[in-house]
């Protein structure tokens, strides 16, 4: 079984299947936290763009959060799964209260990403949104959503993991989709690493300021 060692590998790998999609444009690297600004840095390096970030939070089934029935982003953006939801059968005030809770983690987060800064412009550009893996792919629609919102001209998704029903459902929401490895069956984005530690948002403020760039 083919395995990836880090993110920074993955990120390496990501890079070199997004440059050929790339023509020149006037393109941006958005990295989707925490894991994925680590393997955006990686991407932005080798392709000499710069990086940002897209603050988005998966919205978990209480009691199993690992499970999502969506995701929300920037903007005031929501997506959700509703297969799942009638699946679940959950309850509009779970699913207000499971986003309410979100949203406060997210504007914590876009506080200690962004650092007072305002984001960088999306409209007109072609964007590489990245992260370290996909599972159910809720989290990377919010994300394509806030650069659709944003204006941005092409969306390019490239992911260190992701099944490949997923990454052909991605690739016709954004504009392309890539992933260093398409697994098939995939339970887990870790496995498919040999270090998949917790990424912390010291490291993700690190990434985005270039440090080790």
């Amino acid at each position: 079984m083919v395995l990836l060692r880090d993110r920074a590998e993955a990120g390496a790998a990501v890079a070199r299947l997004v440059e050929p999609l790339l023509d020149g444009e006037d393109a941006l690297v958005l990295g989707v936290p925490r894991g994925g600004v680590i393997v955006g840095r990686a991407v932005a390096d080798v392709l000499s763009l710069d990086l940002d970030v897209v603050v988005v939070r998966k919205l978990g089934v209480p009691g199993h959060e690992e499970f999502g029935f969506g995701a929300i982003g920037e903007d005031g953006v929501k997506v959700l799964d509703y297969a799942t939801l009638a699946m679940l059968g959950l309850s509009e005030e779970t699913i207000d209260a499971v986003e309410a809770s979100e949203r406060i983690e997210l504007g914590r987060r876009v506080l200690a990403y962004r650092d007072g800064k305002e984001a960088a412009s999306i409209a007109g550009r072609t964007i590489v949104l990245v992260d370290d893996g996909i599972a159910t792919g809720g989290t990377m629609r919010a994300a394509i959503e806030v650069c659709r919102a944003r204006g941005a001209a092409r969306v390019i998704v490239g992911v260190g993991v992701a099944p490949p029903d997923v990454l052909e459902s991605l690739g016709d929401e954004a504009d392309a989709a890539v992933a260093a490895l398409i697994p098939a069956p995939m339970e887990a984005v870790g496995q498919w690493y040999l270090d998949f530690r917790q990424t912390t948002d010291e490291e993700v403020a690190a990434a985005l300021s270039g440090a080790g760039a």
